[in-house]
């Protein structure tokens, strides 16, 4: 019991440091409620583990006492966040108070098989930590399909297979040698706009993504839903078109133009259809789009009335202007409509909140309790400034031999 206290209270200190660093022991003391003697010896342990260290003084409560300044040695240890898409596919390096050193932006080679994409990413990821892999402590994979928490299986990956076949984790995480978190992209783009985006001021709020695919994601008081099977969200599988058409393929980029195709209407781009102009035919499109999107919110806003709904993805992109037409919509039908806001973090959403689920693990590993995790990081380093000042992401992927596969 007595060990389980000191470890309890060696958690609740460490995480108040991340919250408030730097801090004096008489600060964490006081947000603590844990005894200044109790916070020494717990501060004494930590900065001999090499967590902690003591830096500037300042004086104190007027009395003209000084307070040592305790801080995180950030770089101790390091985390990666990773949104593998069916077109780009985004990485972030970042340390343990969420400061970014690297960001990629690379086009995903969705031609490889699934044992060469798992390499090709293993060597991206492992080349963006550089020097620096042997102090990652955790790694977080973002998947554009239903991740089974039960079995680790992926499916309704319609728009990149390869990671619905076994292979691909399997060889991904015997390439990098750590082990590899997983969720849905979506999921982890919603936690990347809680922490740092638009729904910063919302525990329970939803996320939209329109691109290549659509995905959403719900939280409710500030935990994101998951579900056994991982298809919580997936409402692009509802069937609302003509002959059973999925919603999916009436919101997607792809779907966009198939269905631009089977009308006889000449689209080059998904984000023509939302632009004005005067082709034939392009109005009727624009309102199924419209009548579709509005299926989708509606069926966020009644399975969580979140107070926030965020869009995000390249077609998002071009709706901008008419959000205030999408809450008056749902107003008029429910009586009640959530503010809809665009992705604060654009394209790197996603990446982000793998940032954010492996510095959790990290924290975790470290012993703080999970409860002390919910407003952590409180960094507020990972910003789109932040992110664009550390990219380097290429315009090409490098090319990628794949080894022998060993059957």
């Amino acid at each position: 019991m007595v060990q389980s206290t000191r470890m309890m209270n060696r958690g609740a200190v460490l995480a108040e440091v991340f919250r408030l660093a730097p801090a004096s022991r008489k600060q964490i003391a006081e947000a603590t409620g844990i005894s200044t003697a109790t916070v020494t010896r717990a501060v004494d342990s930590l900065i001999e583990e090499g967590l902690l260290l003591e830096g500037s003084e300042i004086v104190s409560e007027n009395r003209g006492r000084r307070a040592v300044l305790l801080d995180v040695v950030a770089g101790r240890s390091y985390v990666l966040g990773i949104d593998l898409g069916a077109s780009n596919t985004r990485i972030i390096v970042a340390d343990l108070l969420a400061n970014p050193i690297l960001a990629l932006d690379e086009p995903t080679p969705s031609d490889l098989n699934a044992p060469e994409l798992a390499e090709w990413l293993a060597t991206e990821v492992r080349s963006a930590a550089g020097s620096n892999w042997p102090l990652v402590g955790a790694v977080c994979l973002g998947l554009p399909g239903a991740v089974n928490r039960t079995n680790r299986s992926i499916s309704n990956a319609h728009h990149l297979t390869q990671v619905e076949d076994s292979r691909f984790l399997q060889r991904f995480q015997a390439a990098v040698q750590k082990v590899v978190m997983i969720d849905n992209d979506a999921n982890l783009a919603l936690l990347g706009e809680q922490r740092f985006g638009a729904a910063r001021t919302s525990p329970t709020a939803a996320i939209l993504t329109l691109g290549t695919g659509l995905g959403a994601g719900i939280a409710i008081e500030g935990k994101v839903l998951q579900g056994e099977r991982g298809l919580v969200g997936e409402f692009g599988q509802l069937p609302v078109g003509p002959l059973g058409t999925k919603l999916e393929h009436m919101l997607t980029g792809p779907g966009i133009l198939r269905r631009a195709a089977e009308a006889g209407v000449e689209l080059h781009s998904p984000a023509e259809l939302f632009a004005e102009n005067d082709k034939g035919g392009i109005e009727t499109l624009r309102a199924h789009f419209d009548h579709a999107l509005l299926i989708a919110l509606t069926a966020i806003t009644v399975s969580c009335e979140p107070n926030i709904i965020v869009l995000g993805g390249g077609i998002a992109k071009s709706l901008t202007s008419s959000l205030h037409r999408y809450e008056s919509a749902l107003e008029h039908n429910l009586r009640m409509s959530p503010r809809l806001l665009p992705a604060a973090l654009g394209d790197f959403s996603g990446a982000l909140g793998a940032v954010v689920a492996s510095l959790h693990a990290v924290y975790s590993d470290l012993g703080m309790q999970q409860e002390s995790l919910a407003d952590l990081p409180v960094s507020q380093t990972l910003t789109p400034e932040a992110i664009r000042r550390v990219q380097g992401g290429r315009s090409a992927p490098r090319p990628f031999q794949p080894e022998p596969i060993i059957r």
